[in-house]
Protein backbone atom coordinates (compact mmCIF):
# COMPACT_ATOMS: atom_id res chain seq x y z
CA UNK A 1 0.00 0.00 0.00
CA UNK A 2 2.88 2.37 0.82
CA UNK A 3 4.34 1.74 -2.63
CA UNK A 4 1.08 2.96 -4.14
CA UNK A 5 0.67 6.01 -1.91
CA UNK A 6 4.21 7.34 -2.34
CA UNK A 7 4.03 7.84 -6.13
CA UNK A 8 0.58 9.41 -5.80
CA UNK A 9 1.78 11.81 -3.11
CA UNK A 10 4.88 12.75 -5.12
CA UNK A 11 2.83 13.28 -8.28
CA UNK A 12 0.41 15.47 -6.35
CA UNK A 13 3.29 17.51 -4.97
CA UNK A 14 4.96 17.90 -8.37
CA UNK A 15 1.71 18.92 -10.09
CA UNK A 16 0.92 21.36 -7.30
CA UNK A 17 4.31 23.04 -7.69
CA UNK A 18 4.26 23.03 -11.50
CA UNK A 19 0.62 23.88 -12.17
CA UNK A 20 -0.29 25.71 -8.96
CA UNK A 21 2.82 27.86 -8.63
CA UNK A 22 5.09 27.63 -11.66
CA UNK A 23 2.49 27.99 -14.40
CA UNK A 24 0.68 31.00 -12.85
CA UNK A 25 4.00 32.76 -12.22
CA UNK A 26 5.14 32.07 -15.78
CA UNK A 27 1.88 33.39 -17.27
CA UNK A 28 1.97 36.46 -15.02
CA UNK A 29 5.55 37.16 -16.04
CA UNK A 30 4.80 36.63 -19.73
CA UNK A 31 1.76 38.90 -19.58
CA UNK A 32 3.77 41.61 -17.83
CA UNK A 33 6.53 41.39 -20.42
CA UNK A 34 4.35 41.17 -23.53
CA UNK A 35 1.43 43.38 -22.47
CA UNK A 36 2.70 45.63 -19.64
CA UNK A 37 -0.02 48.28 -20.03
CA UNK A 38 -2.89 45.80 -19.84
CA UNK A 39 -1.25 43.57 -17.22
CA UNK A 40 -0.85 46.47 -14.81
CA UNK A 41 -4.48 47.62 -14.99
CA UNK A 42 -4.54 49.84 -18.11
CA UNK A 43 -3.68 52.80 -15.89
CA UNK A 44 -3.97 56.35 -17.23
CA UNK A 45 -1.51 58.99 -16.04
CA UNK A 46 -1.58 62.77 -16.05
CA UNK A 47 1.50 64.80 -15.18
CA UNK A 48 3.20 61.65 -13.89
CA UNK A 49 0.34 60.69 -11.57
CA UNK A 50 -2.16 57.87 -12.02
CA UNK A 51 -5.64 59.37 -12.42
CA UNK A 52 -7.59 56.22 -13.21
CA UNK A 53 -7.92 53.15 -15.36
CA UNK A 54 -9.14 52.91 -18.93
CA UNK A 55 -11.27 49.97 -17.76
CA UNK A 56 -13.20 51.61 -14.92
CA UNK A 57 -15.59 54.57 -15.14
CA UNK A 58 -15.39 57.58 -12.88
CA UNK A 59 -18.11 60.00 -11.89
CA UNK A 60 -18.13 63.35 -13.71
CA UNK A 61 -20.94 65.73 -12.82
CA UNK A 62 -19.68 69.22 -13.76
CA UNK A 63 -21.19 70.72 -16.93
CA UNK A 64 -17.79 71.23 -18.54
CA UNK A 65 -17.16 67.48 -18.65
CA UNK A 66 -18.73 64.61 -20.51
CA UNK A 67 -20.67 62.36 -18.15
CA UNK A 68 -20.39 58.55 -18.07
CA UNK A 69 -23.11 55.94 -17.91
CA UNK A 70 -24.99 55.63 -14.60
CA UNK A 71 -23.74 53.04 -12.13
CA UNK A 72 -25.71 50.69 -9.89
CA UNK A 73 -22.80 49.52 -7.73
CA UNK A 74 -23.14 49.60 -3.96
CA UNK A 75 -21.06 49.42 -0.79
CA UNK A 76 -21.63 48.45 2.82
CA UNK A 77 -23.61 50.98 4.83
CA UNK A 78 -21.12 52.42 7.38
CA UNK A 79 -24.00 52.84 9.84
CA UNK A 80 -25.39 49.33 9.39
CA UNK A 81 -23.14 46.53 8.07
CA UNK A 82 -26.19 44.42 7.21
CA UNK A 83 -27.30 46.98 4.59
CA UNK A 84 -25.86 48.52 1.47
CA UNK A 85 -25.82 52.06 0.11
CA UNK A 86 -25.35 53.41 -3.38
CA UNK A 87 -21.67 53.79 -4.30
CA UNK A 88 -21.41 54.57 -8.02
CA UNK A 89 -18.38 53.21 -9.90
CA UNK A 90 -17.27 51.12 -6.90
CA UNK A 91 -14.65 48.84 -8.48
CA UNK A 92 -14.58 46.68 -5.35
CA UNK A 93 -18.19 45.65 -5.82
CA UNK A 94 -18.91 45.35 -9.52
CA UNK A 95 -22.49 44.50 -10.37
CA UNK A 96 -25.81 45.55 -11.82
CA UNK A 97 -29.13 46.38 -10.18
CA UNK A 98 -30.58 43.02 -11.34
CA UNK A 99 -33.93 44.79 -11.69
CA UNK A 100 -36.23 43.41 -14.38
CA UNK A 101 -37.07 45.75 -17.29
CA UNK A 102 -40.72 45.46 -16.24
CA UNK A 103 -40.00 46.51 -12.65
CA UNK A 104 -42.02 49.57 -11.67
CA UNK A 105 -39.21 51.01 -9.54
CA UNK A 106 -36.70 50.43 -12.35
CA UNK A 107 -38.93 52.15 -14.91
CA UNK A 108 -39.49 55.08 -12.57
CA UNK A 109 -35.76 55.41 -11.86
CA UNK A 110 -34.96 55.27 -15.57
CA UNK A 111 -37.56 57.91 -16.37
CA UNK A 112 -36.10 60.12 -13.65
CA UNK A 113 -32.68 59.74 -15.28
CA UNK A 114 -34.16 60.65 -18.65
CA UNK A 115 -35.58 63.86 -17.21
CA UNK A 116 -32.29 64.61 -15.45
CA UNK A 117 -30.23 64.16 -18.61
CA UNK A 118 -32.66 66.32 -20.58
CA UNK A 119 -32.44 69.06 -17.93
CA UNK A 120 -28.64 68.91 -17.99
CA UNK A 121 -28.59 69.15 -21.79
CA UNK A 122 -31.37 71.59 -22.74
CA UNK A 123 -29.88 72.27 -26.17
CA UNK A 124 -29.49 68.62 -27.16
CA UNK A 125 -31.53 67.25 -30.04
CA UNK A 126 -33.32 63.96 -30.40
CA UNK A 127 -34.09 61.23 -27.87
CA UNK A 128 -31.77 60.58 -24.94
CA UNK A 129 -29.29 57.81 -25.85
CA UNK A 130 -30.05 54.67 -23.87
CA UNK A 131 -26.54 54.36 -22.43
CA UNK A 132 -26.92 57.70 -20.63
CA UNK A 133 -29.83 56.37 -18.57
CA UNK A 134 -28.98 52.69 -18.08
CA UNK A 135 -26.10 51.12 -16.18
CA UNK A 136 -23.94 48.40 -17.67
CA UNK A 137 -23.87 44.87 -16.29
CA UNK A 138 -20.75 45.68 -14.29
CA UNK A 139 -21.71 49.22 -13.32
CA UNK A 140 -18.17 50.21 -14.31
CA UNK A 141 -18.36 50.65 -18.10
CA UNK A 142 -15.83 53.38 -18.92
CA UNK A 143 -17.19 54.05 -22.41
CA UNK A 144 -20.19 55.77 -23.92
CA UNK A 145 -21.48 55.63 -27.47
CA UNK A 146 -20.65 58.40 -29.96
CA UNK A 147 -24.38 59.28 -29.84
CA UNK A 148 -24.16 59.79 -26.06
CA UNK A 149 -21.14 62.05 -26.51
CA UNK A 150 -22.94 64.02 -29.24
CA UNK A 151 -25.96 64.49 -26.97
CA UNK A 152 -23.74 66.20 -24.37
CA UNK A 153 -21.68 68.17 -26.85
CA UNK A 154 -23.64 71.45 -26.75
CA UNK A 155 -23.50 71.60 -22.95
CA UNK A 156 -19.76 70.95 -22.74
CA UNK A 157 -18.99 73.40 -25.56
CA UNK A 158 -21.02 76.14 -23.89
CA UNK A 159 -19.46 75.51 -20.48
CA UNK A 160 -15.97 75.83 -21.93
CA UNK A 161 -16.74 78.64 -24.35
CA UNK A 162 -15.64 76.74 -27.44
CA UNK A 163 -17.20 76.03 -30.82
CA UNK A 164 -19.25 72.85 -31.09
CA UNK A 165 -17.55 71.85 -34.34
CA UNK A 166 -14.12 72.02 -32.70
CA UNK A 167 -15.32 69.87 -29.82
CA UNK A 168 -16.98 67.45 -32.24
CA UNK A 169 -13.63 66.94 -33.97
CA UNK A 170 -12.01 66.10 -30.64
CA UNK A 171 -14.75 63.57 -29.87
CA UNK A 172 -14.23 61.98 -33.29
CA UNK A 173 -10.51 61.76 -32.62
CA UNK A 174 -11.12 60.02 -29.29
CA UNK A 175 -13.70 57.60 -30.71
CA UNK A 176 -12.51 54.00 -30.93
CA UNK A 177 -13.83 51.78 -33.71
CA UNK A 178 -14.93 48.16 -33.60
CA UNK A 179 -12.29 45.68 -32.47
CA UNK A 180 -10.68 44.12 -35.54
CA UNK A 181 -13.21 46.10 -37.55
CA UNK A 182 -16.16 43.85 -36.73
CA UNK A 183 -16.46 43.20 -32.97
CA UNK A 184 -18.45 45.48 -30.67
CA UNK A 185 -19.57 49.02 -31.40
CA UNK A 186 -17.75 52.37 -31.74
CA UNK A 187 -17.17 53.88 -28.30
CA UNK A 188 -15.62 56.82 -26.48
CA UNK A 189 -13.66 56.41 -23.26
CA UNK A 190 -15.02 59.16 -20.99
CA UNK A 191 -11.91 59.59 -18.84
CA UNK A 192 -9.60 59.87 -21.85
CA UNK A 193 -11.98 62.29 -23.55
CA UNK A 194 -12.20 64.53 -20.48
CA UNK A 195 -8.42 64.51 -20.06
CA UNK A 196 -8.05 65.49 -23.72
CA UNK A 197 -10.58 68.26 -23.09
CA UNK A 198 -8.57 69.66 -20.19
CA UNK A 199 -5.40 69.52 -22.22
CA UNK A 200 -6.89 71.25 -25.27
CA UNK A 201 -9.22 73.69 -23.49
CA UNK A 202 -8.46 73.93 -19.77
CA UNK A 203 -11.65 74.43 -17.78
CA UNK A 204 -12.14 77.95 -16.47
CA UNK A 205 -9.47 79.42 -18.70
Amino acid sequence: MFKQLLPAALLTLVLTVVLGIGYPLAMTGAAGALFPYQAHGSLIEKDGHVVGSALIAQGFAKPEYFHPRPSATTDTDPNDPTKTVAAPYNAANSGASNAAPTSKSYLEATQALVEQVKAENPNAHGPVPVDLVTASGSGLDPDISPAAAEYQLARVAAARGIAEDELRRLVAKETEGRAMGVLGEPRVNVLRLNLALDQRWPAGK
